[in-house]
């Protein structure tokens, strides 16, 4: 018996990396799987069938149960096709997990306008998309009496959350609203069944690999037998905790790496300046200062 045993999930950017290794473990795990993976270049452009494909391939010569999805995470119409897609094929869904990202880094000085809309649109709409249709199915579950237990796992960062990295206003921003929007959707969803959580993974992937001052660091190699912290497979095991049944938690973002797993808190009051009459602007400064 597996700790997914029946459970239907979609996994977006599931082709490579993170999102690959998250399919292979449900998949083994007992969950049937919905393989989603426009295809694409680590800056988004192109789209390839290929990835999607061989995965669900290798789920399903192990005796897993997935099929593959190539639409866009980004565009409406296509997050409705993905949801579409788990019930047609599986009969309902009960796991979304939000992994597709990409990455088109520049300093602010020198971003453009389709730097910063290309990224903003694959990470937080890439999550609202999905999350908004798998959303609206649930809801028609428990309206018709279901008891729903289903689960969102979104994938937020380091950078965005606590870990700000020059050079990646757009990614950061689009993390960091993942983290807002996972902690808004677990309010919102619960009143359906509905957990929702975030992960901020560090692991060695074909993203982390092309950031700078990063690569380096995760392109080290370990020796055979050694434990290897950035192995993207470290990854999987908490989404599939999260996406469980058993699982109580909702609202949270859960730092993940190697063999370390530290739930984050967000902002929190440092100190704070009072006054009993208008503001004064110097009495402002002298308070927030000393």
């Amino acid at each position: 018996m597996g700790s997914l045993d029946g459970r239907v999930a979609i996994i977006t950017g599931a082709g490579r990396g993170i999102g690959r290794e998250h399919a292979l473990l449900f998949a083994r795990e007992g969950a049937s799987v919905v393989v989603n993976d426009l295809g694409g270049a680590n800056d988004g452009s192109g789209s390839d069938t290929g990835p999607a494909q061989r995965v669900v391939d290798e789920i399903t010569a192990a005796g897993g149960k997935a099929v593959a999805s190539t639409g866009d995470v980004a565009d409406w119409r296509g997050a409705a096709d993905l949801v579409e897609l788990a019930v047609e094929t599986f009969g309902r869904l009960d796991v979304l997990v939000n992994n597709a990202g990409i990455l088109r880094d520049a300093f602010i000085a020198g971003m453009d306008e389709s730097q910063w809309d290309a990224v903003i649109s694959v990470h937080l709409k890439g999550h609202f998309a999905p999350l908004r249709h798998a959303a609206a199915h649930w809801r028609a579950r428990a309206k018709a009496g279901e008891a729903v237990n289903a689960a969102v796992v979104n994938t937020a960062s380091a950078s965005g959350t606590f870990l700000p990295n020059a050079g990646q206003a757009n990614y950061g921003a689009a993390k960091a609203g993942i983290a807002a929007l996972t902690q808004v959707a677990a309010e919102e969803l619960d009143r359906y069944g509905v957990r929702v959580n975030a992960i901020a993974p560090i692991a060695r992937t074909r993203l982390t690999l092309a950031t700078p001052g990063m690569g380096a660091l995760f392109a080290q190699e370990v020796a055979e037998g050694e434990f290897d912290a950035f192995s993207p497979a470290n990854i999987s095991p908490m989404v599939a905790y999260l996406a469980g049944e058993k699982c109580p938690f909702t609202g949270k973002l859960f730092a993940v790496q190697g063999g370390a797993i530290s739930e984050l808190g967000g902002w929190h009051e440092v100190r704070t300046a009072q006054t009993d009459g208008p503001w004064n602007i110097d009495d402002i400064h002298a308070q927030l200062t000393t």
